[in-house]
Parts: structure tokens; sequence; C-alpha cells
């Protein structure tokens, strides 16, 4: 057998089980606590029925309830628009044995501008945990699990992320995860010129994303979103004694000195997600009985980018995207 008989053979052969592994949207779920499941839906707005997006959306609104003293939060996922969840990627933690969710976090991506072209970013959005929840080590899982299988899932690309955020703990979390943060009290941080460009796009068009109103004023020198909450996420603002702190006081008090807590002031950060911080991810950030099933998921996720795209060219009885197939399946090689 000649090897192009082979590959067409092969072609054949492993055909049928490819569709299967072809879908775009994330919609799994995985153990990450012994007695917690965590869910992540990419594109709730257009991947979900009606029955199922309700659902969501009341399980957000649920864990919202019991996380604000007082307020409502108007924008983004919450309004239920399948516009807004459209663009969402929801993480979302439950009690794996009642179901009952104790939280969540809302990703949304962005698309700016930046030299020329367009440049996708993670925004990490709004985290919210149960009262009674907390003290459970949700953090890693909150905020890092769901960019590290997207970086997985595209390939091992770096992908930049940003963050809006008044909360000194968080800020801290977002300098100590990803790389080449700004603005943050590390000596090394610095300002590049994509920084700049992709922060003005953000203002520019993505407040929305975060519930900045148009009057918020920004300080592209320090990257700090004055007068934030006034563009639906009021409920959020925190007096500086409320806000969570972190660990080490060097985020802390850079957060006492950069922001104006009174007016209601925000930093924009922005940094990525590459192989040095998927391997402090790893290494600092997830929950030990998260592994087995992160790597699982990340095994199928590798699979769908780096080793499906190979097998469909292989399979040449069948259409796939551009690729055509080279002759009717009728008249495959059995």
């Amino acid at each position: 057998m000649t090897i192009v008989a082979a590959a067409r053979r092969i072609r054949t052969n492993i055909g049928f089980w490819l569709t299967a592994l072809g879908q775009e949207a994330m919609d799994l779920s995985l153990r990450t606590h012994a007695d917690l499941r965590t869910r992540i839906v990419e594109s709730p707005g257009t991947t979900l029925d009606d029955a199922a997006l309700a659902a969501l959306v009341a399980d957000l609104r649920s864990i919202a309830g019991k996380t604000l003293a007082a307020g409502d939060l108007t924008y983004g996922i919450f309004s239920g628009r399948r516009e807004a969840l459209a663009r969402a990627i929801i993480t979302l933690v439950s009690d794996a044995a009642s179901g009952r969710p104790i939280a969540f976090n809302a990703l949304a991506v962005m698309q700016v501008a930046r030299d020329g072209d367009t440049q996708d970013v993670i925004h990490l959005g709004l985290v919210m945990v149960d009262p009674e929840a907390r003290g459970k080590g949700l953090s890693g899982v909150l905020y890092g699990l769901t960019t590290l299988l997207l970086f997985i899932r595209d390939g091992l690309r770096p992908k930049w992320i940003s963050n809006v955020t008044q909360v000194p703990a968080v800020a801290g979390m977002v300098c100590e995860t990803f790389s080449d943060v700004y603005p943050s009290p590390q000596p090394e941080a610095r300002q590049s010129f994509d920084h700049l460009q992709l922060a003005r796009g953000i203002m520019r068009g993505h407040r929305a994303v975060f519930g900045v109103g148009d009057e918020a004023g920004f300080d592209e020198a320090r990257f700090v979103i004055t007068n934030a909450y006034t563009g639906g996420s009021d409920a959020l603002k925190k007096t500086y004694d409320d806000a969570p702190k972190h660990r080490d006081d060097v985020y802390n008090d850079f957060c006492a000195r950069e922001l104006d807590y009174l007016r209601g002031d925000d930093l924009l950060q922005l940094g990525r997600i590459d192989l040095t911080a998927a391997r402090r991810y790893l290494l600092r950030e997830i929950p030990s009985g998260s592994v087995p099933a992160l790597l699982a998921t990340s095994a199928v996720l590798a699979l769908q980018r780096m080793i499906l795209p190979l097998l469909h060219w292989l399979d040449d009885t069948r259409a796939f995207g551009t690729l055509r197939p080279r002759r009717p399946s009728s008249e495959a090689v059995p």
C-alpha cells in the first residue's frame, strides 16, 4: 500500500468521530473541590435555549442578592439580554450535593484595535462569592481557571487580559498571576505602547462591559478610571476599609495611594496569560483537587485545537470549513 493510499484510509476511518470534537464554544463541568462543581459556559447568550439561559441568570442573580448589602446591578449579564450574554464566559461554582450556586465569575471577550488590527482581550469581569462560602479557596478557580483553559484551547498563544477593580486583594491577585501587568506596584512594571493602545480602545468602546458611564474620566499615566461607579455598577462601590485586603501590604498601600475611594476610582489593569503565567497559576493557585479534572479537560481542549485540524485534513470524504472532499463519501476507500 502506498503512502497516499494509507493516508486516504486513515482519513476515512477516523472521520466518524470528528464532529463530536468540533464544538467551538465551551460548556463543561468539572469537580474543582471535593464538594464543589464548576461549570464553564462560553457565550451562553448564543448557545443556550431560553429555559437554560433563564436558569443560569437566576443562579447569578441569586449569588448577587446574597453578596450585595444594598442596591442592584443593572448592567451586563444581570440584564438577561442575549446580546450581553453572547460575549460572556460564565464560571459558576455550585455545591455538588445540592446544586446550590455559591460563586461566579463573568468574563467577557472584547475586540480592541491594536497596531491596525483587532486584538481579543479577555476581561476578567465580575466575581461574587456567597458570604457563607468564603474561605473555601475559590479565588484560583474564579480568576484563573477559565483563562487558563482558553489559553490552552488557543494553542498556547499569549492572550491579553484586562481587569477593573478597586479591591486590593483582586489587584494583587492579578499582579501575581499574570505577566506584564500594568499598573502594578512591582518595580518591573512598565506601561508599554501596547498597554496604552488597548486601554484607550477599552475605554473608548467597552465601558458597558464593566458598568462605567461615559462621564467617568481616565488617567492614562496611571491607568486609573475616575468616578467609575455611574454606569450600572453603582452597588459595587466600596470604601477602602470595606474593600478586601491582600496578604501583601504592598498592594494595599498601592490602592490606597492611587485611588480616591470617596470619589469612586478603579484601576484598569492589563496583562497577559502566557506560558510563564500558566506555570505560575498551576504551581500557586489551583486547588490540588482540581488537577485531575483540569488535566483531562486540557487534554480535550488541546485535542480540539491542536490535533483536530490535522484530523480534519486527513479525512478527505467530508467538507470541513474551507476544506473540500476529494471525492464523494460513497467512493471512499473501504
